[in-house]
């Protein structure tokens, strides 16, 4: 028999936002303006990460490094001031909120983004975005970002369900990792750029919110886990 499912985490870059190709033009702006060229094809597959492991990754330095902090800040600056207000939800993306929130599921976000530039995000769904969820995790309650599990259980702590009580919606194999690591089983979303088999591990693939909202009462969502 499936297991009743009490809650949802939901990543929100590339899941609920079409913003993952703005994240990765930022990351190469802000590194070519300090002396490191990184092609977007390079980046855009990082998307999902966060940018403690972005630069390992990319130039080899750290985040915490006075040339990483440099590189970070100028990437949150380009997005948020020149990124951020074109980018638009994916379809219907307020609309599976609110479908959730209705059915009576916990609704907790989990992203490696931070506090002010969550808040940024959640309003281009609505301005009454944030009220369907219970909690928001953002990169402040997590000492490492995905693919670590650290975010997903802050975002079980704060839900107050255990692993087995809900799914996480994401769209890369990033958020897949982090969930399975921390006990969790996801639904994935193709939405971010990923392909099913970048995307192995998920419990159900969607193209997007709005075909997870088409699907709904045939989804774990409804059916259980």
């Amino acid at each position: 028999m499936a297991r009743q499912l009490h809650g949802v985490i939901l990543d929100v870059d590339g899941t609920l936002i079409d913003s993952n190709d703005a994240h990765a033009h930022a990351w190469v702006q802000a590194l070519e303006e300090n002396g490191e060229h990184v092609p977007f094809a390079r980046l855009r597959p990082l998307i999902g990460m966060g940018g403690d492991k972005v630069l390992p990754e990319t130039i080899g330095v750290q985040k915490d490094s006075p040339k990483g902090e440099k590189i970070s800040k100028r990437h949150k600056e380009l997005f948020m001031h020149e990124y951020l207000p074109r980018l638009h939800a994916f379809p219907q993306t307020f609309e599976l909120l609110k479908r959730m929130h209705e059915q009576g599921l916990k609704l907790v976000v989990a992203t490696s983004a931070e506090p002010d530039e969550l808040n940024g995000l959640l309003r281009l769904i609505s301005p009454q975005a944030s009220d369907f969820f219970t909690q928001e995790t953002s990169a402040k309650d997590a000492p490492e970002s995905k693919p670590n599990p650290d975010i997903m259980q802050a975002a079980l702590k704060r839900s107050g369900c255990t692993p087995e009580q809900v799914v996480m919606i994401g769209d890369t194999a990033y958020d897949i990792e982090a969930a399975t690591r921390a006990g969790v089983k996801t639904l994935a979303f193709r939405c971010g750029g990923w392909s099913d088999e970048g995307l192995r591990g998920a419990l159900a693939i969607y193209d997007g919110p709005a075909d997870l909202l088409a699907n709904y009462d045939s989804s774990p969502l409804v059916q259980g886990l």
